[in-house]
């Protein structure tokens, strides 16, 4: 037996052109990836950016949460999937601490980008340090991805995963940081478990592209854990996750259904959101 040929090269997607896709409204359909194999197909099927995510802790390793991942395991699990892509952007995950530091996110972010081959690199929360890392990192080119709301790393001063933003003093604080990572020099921003309403004011609000995950389907794209997309993440199932492996049939009708889906703003439906 052997493995099939990867797809013939394609343009890959730039930084740049997230923005133009946000002015044109294009829909941005977005997955996490940890292998090649899986990354071909992600790319294949239309999936524009590509997330080595932490929560490869979760899916792949089995840890309860994401705080166990390292600067290693990212940079090798991007080197995997960046084999498979040719035309989806590829985003690298900054661990738990990572970006602690000005020089530690700098040294993190040179190695996802150098030996990883990410075209972007992406820290959760709006507090202080990620902003100086943000600040940092794009004052030195490299494309950021800001992700703020419910921020997994933040799960143990937060309780629990917990939806962010309901009431008005914490509304207020999102918006406050939508505005702060922005003029940190974010290029690309995650909402995570907030409400509709408030994802879509962000939408409006921020100059740079959304990418919602529970956060209703105002955001200017979609991304889910690709584990749960496929329903074999174990657990109960969030309430912003579909299985559309049920719906595709097949892994590869199961993505190009969810790309489908986000594209025609069909996904996230308004059972998908808080």
């Amino acid at each position: 037996m052997y493995a099939s040929s990867p797809d013939a090269p394609r343009k890959p997607l730039t930084v740049p052109a997230l923005a133009a896709m946000k002015a044109a409204g294009e829909p941005i359909a977005v997955l996490t990836c940890y292998d090649a194999s899986f990354a071909r197909v992600l790319d294949s099927a239309g999936v524009d950016l590509v997330l080595v995510g932490d929560s490869l802790g979760m899916v792949v390793k089995g840890e309860p949460n994401t705080l166990a991942v390292t600067v290693d395991e990212i940079v090798y699990h991007c080197r995997a999937v960046g084999r498979g892509l040719s035309r989806a952007l590829l985003i690298a995950d900054m661990p738990f601490l990572a970006e602690a530091t000005v020089e530690r996110a700098i040294a993190s972010a040179h190695r996802m980008v150098a030996e990883g081959g990410a075209a972007m690199v992406k820290i959760e929360g709006g507090r202080p340090s990620a902003l100086e890392a943000i600040h940092a990192l794009a004052s030195r080119e490299v494309p950021v991805c800001a992700h703020i709301g419910l921020t997994p790393q933040s799960v143990l001063a937060l309780g629990g995963f917990k939806v962010q933003g309901r009431e008005n003093a914490a509304r207020a604080a999102l918006l406050a940081q939508a505005d702060a990572v922005v003029a940190a020099g974010a290029q690309l921003l995650v909402l995570e478990c907030v409400p509709t309403e408030l994802g879509n004011e962000i939408t409006r609000r921020v100059p740079i592209p959304t990418i919602g995950i529970g956060a209703g389907p105002g955001c200017d794209g979609q991304v889910l854990v690709l584990h749960d997309l496929l329903g074999v993440s174990g657990g109960r199932r969030p309430r912003f996750v579909k299985d559309f492996l049920a719906e595709g049939g097949s892994v590869r009708g199961a993505i190009e259904r969810y790309v489908a889906a986000v594209k025609a703003r069909e996904f996230p439906a308004a059972e998908h959101g808080y």
